[in-house]
């Protein structure tokens, strides 16, 4: 199990209350929100690095510069939240990122198709929308969040890019072919399906192939075996 501090209070991702980023106070709890995903992707990479064996040298470097890189944006945001007056640990908090790395914990495979290259991936999509959320806002600490989340933006596309460079690379070992093996993975595991809008060009950048990319421009209807 990962390490955890006592707070944040963990709930069911369906009862974390939704505010409004036009208060300071549904401010602070989008940026807890952020805080936690990132709290959470330092663990799940540094998960990916020890669980499994028998990788390549760099794929252990690699998931170790993801867990630097998280850590750097959880520092990032928890200092912006006390600058606001909050803390990590003073909003409820859910744990669907782990319980998707706990279903996978057996098969690297499952693991870089569902957690980098599809939950964190999710992340591509939905950054440049809340940034839009902020601008509109239009006070210095929305600003600064809005400068916050290019940075994990930045970096983020990297350790999608991580992600789908090394499921294609099991793919190749154990000659699977990476576009028919994935809906098969969405379904064994039941990963969240995928939602528009998407930030296809973010995910090109990631390294998602053309005829994903096709797919999910078409509504991301055939990410789920038949």
């Amino acid at each position: 199990m990962p390490g955890r501090p006592e707070k944040p209070v963990r709930v069911a991702a369906t009862a974390v209350q939704k505010r409004s980023p036009f208060t300071t106070e549904g401010r602070a709890a989008l940026i807890h929100s952020i805080c936690h995903i990132e709290f959470n992707a330092i663990n799940l990479a540094l998960d990916a690095m020890w669980r499994y064996d028998g990788m390549p040298e760099a794929y252990y470097r690699d998931w170790l510069r993801v867990a630097d890189e998280e850590a750097q944006h959880f520092t990032l945001l928890h200092a912006h939240l006390q600058n606001m007056g909050w803390r990590y640990g003073d909003f409820p908090g859910h744990d669907g990122l782990w319980s998707m790395c706990e279903k996978t914990r057996d098969d690297v495979l499952a693991r870089m198709a569902l957690v980098p290259r599809t939950l964190e991936a999710r992340g591509l999509d939905a950054t440049p929308l809340i940034q839009a959320k902020l601008k509109r806002v239009d006070t210095p600490d929305a600003l600064r969040a809005v400068e916050i989340l290019d940075i994990i933006l930045r970096d983020e596309v990297g350790h999608v890019a991580i992600g789908n460079h090394w499921y294609r690379w099991l793919c190749e070992r154990e000659g699977l072919d990476p576009e028919a093996t994935y809906p098969e993975l969405v379904a064994r595991y039941e990963a969240p399906r995928l939602k528009p809008p998407f930030n296809l060009e973010a995910r090109g950048r990631a390294g998602f192939s053309a005829e994903e990319l096709r797919v999910l421009s078409a509504g991301g209807k055939a990410e789920k075996a038949e």
